[in-house]
């Protein structure tokens, strides 16, 4: 995995978890979920990441 897909997969991490906490502090369900969602998408791509590397090597 290169380190640019490694930044913009943690960014994408981050940012899904600012979603879920201000859905939550804010009471917007919608906006909660998106985050979790976010996460997740950003998880299956490290993932996917990582089974490349494995690969490579």
């Amino acid at each position: 995995m290169s380190f640019a897909d490694k930044a913009k997969n943690a960014a994408e991490d981050l940012a899904g978890k600012a979603k879920e906490v201000v859905g939550k502090v804010t009471g917007d369900d919608s906006l909660e979920t998106e985050g979790k969602t976010d996460q997740g998408v950003s998880d299956l791509k490290q993932a996917g990441e990582k089974a490349k590397d494995a690969f490579k090597h």
